[in-house]
């Protein structure tokens, strides 16, 4: 029996997302036990592999639109899979920079890989079925990051590191096999005239400045992100010095964002057929600021149900409003546009990142992770209150699907 395409694409998105997780959870691994590395240097190796979400989303983006979302879609999976060898080879062979090099490179066809798959979707799908169809392709991606940190853990302490490479090589390879039956003519378009590069960057860019959804999405994101990576990056050291808990203890917090996600992927799709999209959209935010309290109030009540419950929740409602806002997005965005659009927001997003991160760290460093925490509940607050001062707050049905070549027009 032939399998669907949009079956196709979901398989292949779990491969890929496989892959880049398993690759993500094995580097710090490798570089600490195999290489010796020490924390600044292992700070230095994530940074790169993460650096290729905000390097490469642009010019993935306008690959998207300029040679059709289709080739993409095929070549990124092979990026990674040659990248996952090169990985493994590299720390066998304790070669640091190519390493760093083959992580760069992975996440590069995680990046081109997402920008492709968003927008192959919408030609998969009737709009009324896009929340669904969003729904299950981020379920794959939440799995992969609860299930592969444990993974590759329990491989490095049984075997070696190096065996999260191994599995990265079979997570792409099931990809590639997952998209080598898909038929392009489902997916195919007429690709748009070309453009000078730079027209296309600020083409996508005014878009999204202009129009008022897209706008709203992408400074709620700014904010949320800020505030998350913040989080991310100061909870280790909060949790043991100044809530006490043990190593595995704080593992287990951490692992309750993960069911978060996957608990959000798998009723994305119900419940955002039937809720408004501006409940969706408010929830999210709101959810994390009720979890920045929660980690504040943490620090006068002793135990774990209330790091436990903040965790949960900035996976759960984020995820929900993840599933939305990216169904907003494909259908205000004109088919030609979409590449464009969605590398734009991407950067904006994943450029607050690293920032966010150094910001959690500095805060906690200066003035005591309270001070911290404190910070990052208004980060949280600050999303929320972007999605009740712009158009998303009354958006209580999903807009129609924009059509091609009409362009720039404000909503």
């Amino acid at each position: 029996m032939s399998l669907s395409p949009f079956l196709r694409l979901q398989g292949a998105t779990v491969g890929v997302h496989a892959a880049d997780q398993l690759a993500l959870a094995a580097l710090p691994l490798t570089a600490v036990l195999l290489l010796d590395a020490g924390p600044g240097l292992v700070g230095i190796l994530v940074a790169i592999q993460g650096a290729a979400w905000l390097l490469v989303s642009m010019p993935a983006g306008i690959i998207v639109d300029r040679f059709t979302a289709p080739t993409v879609l095929f070549a990124a999976p092979v990026l990674s899979l040659a990248a996952s060898v090169v990985a493994l080879i590299a720390a066998l062979a304790d070669l640091l920079w190519p390493l760093a090099g083959a992580a760069f490179i992975g996440a590069a066809g995680t990046v081109s890989f997402v920008l492709a798959a968003t927008a192959v979707i919408t030609r998969l799908m009737p709009p009324a079925q896009l929340p669904a169809g969003n729904a299950r392709l981020e379920l794959g991606r939440a799995a992969a990051t609860l299930a592969a940190p444990f993974i590759v853990g329990e491989l490095a302490m049984r075997l070696s590191p190096t065996w999260g490479y191994a599995l990265a090589i079979v997570a792409s390879l099931c990809a590639v096999a997952w998209l080598a039956g898909l038929d392009r003519r489902a997916i195919a378009v007429t690709p748009p005239p070309r453009q000078p590069v730079l027209a296309a960057i600020r083409e996508g860019a005014a878009f999204v400045m202009r129009q008022r959804l897209l706008r709203g999405i992408a400074l709620c994101a700014i904010f949320w992100n800020l505030s998350f990576f913040a989080l991310w990056a100061i909870f280790v050291p909060f949790a043991l010095k100044l809530l006490a808990l043990d190593p595995r203890q704080t593992g287990a917090m951490q692992m309750t964002y993960g069911a978060g996600l996957i608990v959000g992927a798998l009723s994305g799709g119900t419940l955002l057929s039937r809720l408004p999209p501006n409940v969706t959209l408010l929830f999210g935010p709101a959810v994390s600021v009720i979890a920045g309290v929660l980690l504040l109030l943490s620090t006068r009540t002793p135990g774990v149900i209330l790091p436990a419950v903040a965790h949960f929740l900035v996976g759960f409602g984020p995820m929900l409003w993840l599933i939305c806002q990216t169904t907003v997005r494909q259908l205000v965005t004109p088919p030609e546009l979409l590449g464009r659009v969605n590398a734009t927001i991407q950067v904006a997003v994943y450029g607050m990142r690293p920032i966010g991160a150094l910001l959690g760290g500095w805060l906690g460093a200066r003035f005591g992770y309270e001070a911290a925490m404190l910070a990052i509940a208004i980060g949280f607050t600050l999303s929320f209150t972007v999605v009740l001062v712009t158009p998303l707050v009354r958006l209580r049905v999903l807009p129609p699907q924009a059509e091609a070549q009409q362009g720039c027009q404000p909503a």
